[in-house]
């Protein structure tokens, strides 16, 4: 679901750099797929750190519910988006560096006591997960979403059924 205006998103993506895209846009479908309105943007926390303040302070403003956020290196956007606001804020470390994005999840998942950042995995696989753990969130007060969760896990367990059958007719094939 594209937003339109400002006011009709429930959760902010942002990420430090534009090259993250590729990685962040997992979240973003995940999204559109359960029909949450989401919005996202390019922020960093050392090179535009107002324009990061102000678009939290906008988000929250808007409604939003909650924020996934992407970054690689040093990975102080979740941090600090999450020392600007109460509302959950979902950490996604991006392999950016020859580290191959451990250092990002370390920055990540560290945070001081008082200041929590749900960390996810490295990559787009932890981007898919925030936006399912997103998803997860908003659906504890929405009968609809939820029902939405129930029926997504239900074809998740399908395909595992309907691979293992294929897999066991294989075999027998010899």
């Amino acid at each position: 679901m594209t937003v339109k205006k400002k006011s009709e998103y429930k959760v902010l993506i942002l990420m430090g750099s534009a090259s993250d895209a590729g990685i962040m846009r997992a979240a973003y479908d995940v999204l559109n797929d359960f029909g949450v309105p989401v919005k996202m943007a390019v922020s960093s926390a050392h090179r535009t750190h107002e324009r990061t303040a102000r678009l939290v302070k906008q988000a929250v403003k808007d409604g939003a519910k909650c924020f996934i956020i992407g970054a690689g290196m040093a990975a102080h956007l979740a941090g600090v988006v999450a020392a600007q606001t109460t509302l959950p804020v979902i950490g996604v470390p991006i392999d950016a560096s020859t580290l191959g994005g451990l250092d990002a999840l370390l920055s990540t998942v560290q945070m001081p006591p008082g200041v929590p950042v749900a960390s996810m995995g490295i990559g787009k696989a932890g981007a898919r997960n925030a936006g399912l753990f997103a998803v997860e969130m908003l659906a504890s007060g929405d009968d609809k979403l939820q029902n939405k969760l129930v029926e997504f896990r239900k074809a998740q367990a399908k395909k595992v059924v309907d691979a293992d059958r294929k897999l066991a007719k294989e075999l027998e094939k010899g």
